[in-house]
């Protein structure tokens, strides 16, 4: 039997895959040309598919539309940077301003710097905050700023965490092109007690953990987990660092606004930047006073674009004017919703929905058994061929997720297209229902 069902999922993927090659000349093309110049095609990893990824050439609102002239609702949403979208009025009229009006690469602090710093410490509960150029670099200088703070090196994190490009965490060890390689302790997600010990280990200057896996299959805290982090942290002098690269977006004020965490430091990035690269890091003030260059005791945080006049004009007005704390508050009900609707659509299958608000992820489950709630990534083994079989039908059916399963909503989504998705998860799951019941 178990057989049988393999044979089916792998016909069924190769039709699927087939009809993609033949739907996608251009950017078939276009990929070959790229390997002329580029290590495999490809310079940003995520974004390679095989046998040869979709080449956008265009987005508007809420679509991307593809070299080969087809146009997608677009669900990966820049995996949450796209929040507002491709042509939002409001972002594009601070950046027009800029470029007419203030001008690019001043070299010197402005005004408007202190504006954007001053809107991020409000809606986050931050005493101070600091600008970079990415997630990536904003967990780097926490972890600077924390091991300076407690003279103390290593790390805490969990696995399949993922906090930038050289601070992947996969298979309870760090990737191979991370930092500090001697200076980590991975434990296993969600498991409190886990945690705790590691926390209260020698030598321990931080817990990094984010609220919500993002690039670990959009797997949720427990509020046990991150509460008792915080008062393990708090017990033992270790600063506790919350990534809200991902999540900032959710609610109001953030993960840690909705679980009514108040970390020593936290980390940014994606949407907060208006659609352009940036980063940040905030938190205590005795803890961020490492970078105050009045200070004696200060380290150099320096970055070319760090306040960079687009970034911080569009990332101003965004959160000011488009991403309001209601308009927050309301776009995460509406994400919370549809995830529901997704979860109920594939029960009793093998298909599971996980994530928080406007942000989720499929996951297409080996073996008989329904999963409901999933603690942690490593509880449950993925059938790529069925995964990669849904990505080909949702880009049949019009819509542009991750070949992951990972899906990030875009605000100005309509209704009638986060219904039409799951009219389309409900027909892909009557399709292969011989294959994906349990």
């Amino acid at each position: 039997m178990a057989q049988d069902l393999s044979r089916k999922i792998s016909a069924a993927h190769d039709e699927a895959k087939a009809l993609y090659v033949a739907r996608n000349p251009k950017s078939q093309a276009i990929h070959e040309e790229a390997t002329r110049s580029l290590p495999g095609g490809n310079t940003r990893t995520v974004l390679y598919t095989d046998p040869f990824p979709i080449c956008m050439k265009s987005a508007k609102g809420y679509q991307v539309t593809s070299e080969d002239d087809k146009t997608y609702t677009d669900f990966t949403g820049e995996f949450t940077a796209a929040l507002y979208g491709h042509s939002n009025p409001v972002i594009l009229d601070a950046i027009n301003n800029v470029l007419q009006n203030v001008g690019m690469n001043v070299g010197a602090t402005t005004s408007q710097e202190q504006l954007f710093a001053k809107e991020l410490c409000q809606r986050f509960g931050l005493e101070r905050v600091r600008f970079t150029n990415s997630g990536t670099e904003a967990n780097l200088h926490a972890l600077a700023a924390a091991r300076l703070f407690t003279g103390k090196r290593k790390v805490v994190v969990f696995n399949r965490g993922y906090h930038g490009g050289v601070l992947g965490f996969k298979g309870g060890k760090p990737a191979p092109n991370n930092v500090d390689p001697n200076d980590w302790i991975v434990v296993k997600y969600n498991d409190l007690d886990a945690a705790t010990r590691a926390i209260e280990g020698e030598g321990v200057a931080a817990v990094l953990v984010e609220g919500m896996q993002g690039n670990g299959g959009c797997i949720v805290s427990t509020e046990a987990f991150v509460a008792g982090i915080q008062n393990a942290a708090a017990k033992a002098g270790v600063v506790f660092v919350l990534d809200e690269v991902m999540t900032s977006r959710i609610s109001r004020s953030g993960f840690a606004g909705l679980r009514g965490l108040q970390p020593d430091l936290k980390t940014f990035g994606k949407y907060l930047g208006g659609g352009l690269a940036f980063g940040a890091l905030g938190g205590r003030a005795d803890i961020m006073a490492a970078f105050d260059p009045r200070l004696s005791t200060s380290i150099s945080h320096s970055g070319t674009f760090n306040n960079n006049t687009l970034v911080t004009h569009a990332g101003y007005a965004g959160l000011k004017h488009v991403y309001t704390p209601e308009a927050a508050d309301n776009f995460t009900e509406t994400g919370s919703r549809f995830l529901l609707r997704l979860q109920e659509a594939v029960k009793g299958t093998r298909i599971t929905f996980t994530g928080l608000g406007s942000v989720m992820c499929s996951h297409f489950v080996e073996g008989d058994v329904e999963v409901k709630d999933v603690a942690s990534a490593d509880d449950i083994r993925e059938n790529e061929l069925l995964k990669d079989l849904f990505w080909f039908e949702m880009l049949e059916q019009g819509f542009w997720v991750t070949r992951r399963g990972f899906i990030a909503l875009v605000l100005e989504t309509p209704q009638s297209e986060l219904d039409r998705f799951v009219d389309a998860v409900q027909t892909f799951v009557a399709k292969y229902r011989d294959v994906l019941a349990l």
